[in-house]
């Protein structure tokens, strides 16, 4: 058994996974796509294995994506997408990117600065919007809002898991050299409320989200698949609040979390303005 799984799901993820809004012909790709990077995230999550060991597993996924492994029942969630990408001509890189990204939580627990983060993020996080806009057939032109929306939505999940990262995987997604302005360093997320460096750290990466929030805005105008229309304005809204969210309370007090009031306000506006085309 290569994989190590949490129990974690769709639905116990931050944003929408496959909702309602997307075509019905679209979701089993989603699943099959989000199935993966389920399965290879919870790998480098593993707090259990060695870092050897993640990447051997980890790499082997990778492999079965390329043809190089074959019916190997382990890894039948690359197969799914690997039968998925042949059917609709969506590239298979998608997911590929998703575990180099996995490759470098098992190696990397520090990044320099903002742009090394991102670059982290642009494997991470980015390779999910950019397969839904191609599963939905849109131009690739399209790719730097989703990556901008994308990005953000993983620095939000990273903020909301701060003290949680550190504590259990030794990893810290915050930008090294802020921390070094701020006077912090990993310890002191390792504690029951943020100092004020650590505060001051957390609200630049804000600022940073609240600008790529300016060019992820395009999505609404630029996509011409109204039901990815919809998903990406409900996401934009849900994206807005959580942002509001973080400014006002502490992550390392309590996990910052949407509400179920959040998540029907924020979808009730997405769904109108997205089918609006605002």
């Amino acid at each position: 058994m290569l994989e190590t799984p949490t129990g974690k799901g769709p639905l116990d993820e931050n944003f929408p996974v496959g909702s309602f809004l997307l075509h019905k012909s679209i979701r089993p790709h989603v699943a099959a796509f989000y199935n993966l990077a389920r399965a290879t995230d919870d790998i480098a999550d593993n707090g259990a294995l060695l870092p050897e060991e993640k990447l051997e597993r980890l790499d082997q996924f990778e492999k079965a994506l390329h043809g190089e492994i074959i019916n190997d029942p382990a890894l039948q969630k690359s197969y799914a997408v690997a039968v998925s990408c042949a059917e609709t001509g969506v590239p298979v890189r998608h997911s590929i990117d998703l575990i180099k990204a996995f490759k470098q939580d098992a190696e990397k627990n520090l990044y320099d600065d903002w742009d090394d983060l991102i670059r982290y993020c642009n494997l991470s996080a980015a390779p999910v919007g950019r397969f839904l806009l191609d599963l939905h057939g849109e131009d690739q032109s399209k790719y730097p809002p989703s990556d901008a929306l994308c990005n953000v939505l993983q620095v939000l999940n990273h903020l909301q898991d701060l003290r949680n990262d550190y504590r259990l995987l030794n990893r810290v997604y915050l930008p090294a050299n802020w921390m070094v302005e701020q006077g912090v360093t990993g310890r002191d997320l390792d504690a029951d409320m943020a100092s004020a460096g650590v505060r001051a750290v957390i609200d630049r990466c804000l600022d940073e989200c609240e600008e790529l929030m300016v060019d992820a805005r395009r999505l609404t105008s630029d996509l011409t698949n109204r039901r990815l229309r919809m998903e990406a304005a409900v996401i934009l809204r849900l994206a807005d609040r959580l942002i509001h969210l973080l400014r006002n309370k502490d992550p390392l007090a309590r996990r910052v979390n949407l509400s179920k009031f959040d998540f029907i306000r924020c979808s009730v506006r997405g769904v109108t303005s997205g089918f609006a085309r605002f």
